[in-house]
């Protein structure tokens, strides 16, 4: 995998307003004017923190794997930590109320070879996410966004989701309740839901056949992947492949 550095100054300049429209406040006390005290002096005195390094913004959509019915947005705030980890902390907006709902870790194709097949398990495909243009890099320029693209082409990622904040037409909760749960990929189109789908394109401003358009050159780089038909039929609506994306061993021909 070719090296790719991205300064975080251009990573997260210029980011687009996507933070919930219907988000709610927490319920509890407003802030104290202590504890206000008390962030200052950590602002000031504490900057040295593994959050600094949460330079790559990352937008995309998720179901939950054992309940694909369950799909929310997910803003994705991420660290490479070398050429083929990196660890990203996801929120349900790009605002300053935006709340912290799971984690989720992504790793090249050459790592993923190396885990055990019961761990395999937990590890989603990424082809249909970029190809299809839902997942994009909110503020970066084309040329940019296309390269981080390609770097992640082939990679998987292992998602906990810890609090259901809500989506377009379905109520979330107050707080973050109940045990995490492993979210997935969407592989195919038609499998998200159409509201959060439409409310994903308008509130990020893409053009997915444009997108697709831009990124036709990355579906050469693409190779099969593992998990790619793990919701294949659980969804009431009709589904469509994506040329590219494709599960390994299937007897599917590569587009």
């Amino acid at each position: 995998m070719n090296r790719i550095i991205f300064p975080a100054v251009l990573l997260v300049a210029a980011e687009l307003p996507a933070a919930p429209a219907d988000q709610s406040p927490l319920p509890g006390a407003d802030k104290s004017g202590q504890t206000r005290m008390l962030e200052a002096g950590a602002r000031a005195l504490q900057s040295d923190t593994p959050s600094a390094g949460l330079d790559i913004h990352l937008v995309g959509l998720h179901p939950l794997k054992d309940e694909p019915a369950h799909q929310m947005a997910a803003h994705h705030y991420c660290h490479q930590m070398n050429e083929d980890f990196a660890q990203c902390a996801l929120f349900d907006g790009a605002g300053a109320q935006a709340r912290l709902t799971g984690v989720e870790y992504i790793i090249s194709a050459s790592l993923f070879e190396s885990l055990p097949a019961v761990e395999r398990q937990y590890w989603h495909p990424h082809n249909y996410e970029i190809l299809s243009g839902q997942l994009v890099a909110p503020g970066l320029p084309p040329p940019a966004e296309k390269a981080l693209m390609r770097h992640k082409i082939n990679s998987y990622g292992k998602t906990w989701h810890l609090w259901n904040t809500g989506a377009p037409g379905v109520a979330g909760e107050a707080l973050p309740m109940g045990a995490p749960r492993l979210a997935w990929s969407f592989n195919r189109d038609g499998e998200a839901e159409p509201a959060l789908l439409a409310d994903h394109l308008k509130r990020l401003r893409i053009d997915p056949e444009k997108l697709r358009r831009e990124r036709e050159e990355l579906r050469t780089l693409a190779k099969p992947q593992e998990g790619v038909d793990v919701l294949k039929g659980q969804f009431e609506r009709a589904t469509r492949e994506l040329p590219g994306v494709i599960q390994r061993g299937s007897a599917r021909p590569s587009p």
